[in-house]
């Protein structure tokens, strides 16, 4: 008997006699109806088919779960949930009131960890903030800084300090003297020095507002644990710090 090219379906060959008509189509029709389920296995709204190791036979990959992603695994398609990415995960948050506010026993699971500063005070006037890590003291820290200080432009800098000068902070002499911003410690678990970025927005009712910005690092190897962030005379008074994993 003649076969069709890709599938070989049997047909009646060109010498056939017409009572062999009804058995050639019976067959034909079977060989369709079996190809034709073996390409199209699906079965559910949403179902996806994928070309299997047989040939002319593909495979029913059922619909995944709402929030899932399309994914490789073993190579062949599958649902998964999305890796974890770009999430913010809030380890600790406090209200300050001490001179010395500290995070300590840090997961060291994430890429990165983000300080928010909001609506935070002292309660003396225009004392340095100060940050040390993992509780070391010691001259391995180096920092430069840019400010705009109620209108005049200046910057500093410091090598091998015993610590990160980031700023004056604001009194608690008025509500308006509160300091907002952002403290970005990249990569804190991985090797090599432990690098620091910061952003601060504050007021002093006295002096008026102030914008500082700058980079610095410690030379320590280790994973940064402990984040320990202190006022040069006085306490903090007040706010909200909030640590999260960055991943």
């Amino acid at each position: 008997m003649a076969t069709t090219t890709n599938y070989g379906w049997t047909t009646p060959d060109d010498t056939a006699l017409v009572k062999d008509g009804a058995s050639a189509i019976r067959s034909l029709g079977t060989s369709v109806d079996t190809t034709t389920k073996n390409l199209n296995p699906e079965t559910t709204l949403g179902d996806i088919a994928y070309r299997s190791s047989t040939a002319n036979v593909k495979t029913r990959l059922p619909i995944g779960s709402t929030g899932q992603i399309l994914t490789v695994s073993g190579g062949v398609p599958t649902w998964a949930a999305p890796a974890a990415g770009g999430g913010f995960t809030q380890l600790a948050s406090t209200t300050p009131s001490t001179a010395t506010t500290s995070f300590t026993t840090i997961s060291g699971s994430y890429k990165h960890l983000c300080l928010i500063f909001q609506d935070v005070y002292a309660s003396s006037d225009n004392q340095a903030l100060t940050l040390t890590l993992n509780g070391i003291s010691t001259s391995t820290y180096s920092y430069a800084r840019i400010y705009d200080s109620a209108g005049t432009y200046g910057s500093s800098n410091a090598y091998a300090t015993t610590s990160i000068a980031m700023a004056g902070v604001s009194a608690s002499t008025t509500a308006t003297d509160k300091a907002v911003g952002v403290i970005w410690f990249y990569n804190y678990a991985g090797s090599g020095s432990k690098s620091v970025d910061w952003k601060l927005v504050y007021n002093r009712s006295t002096a008026g507002s102030f914008f500082v910005m700058g980079e610095g690092f410690n030379t320590t190897a280790n994973a940064i644990s402990q984040i320990d962030l202190t006022v040069g005379a006085g306490t903090w008074s007040g706010g909200t710090m909030t640590l999260y994993g960055v991943n």
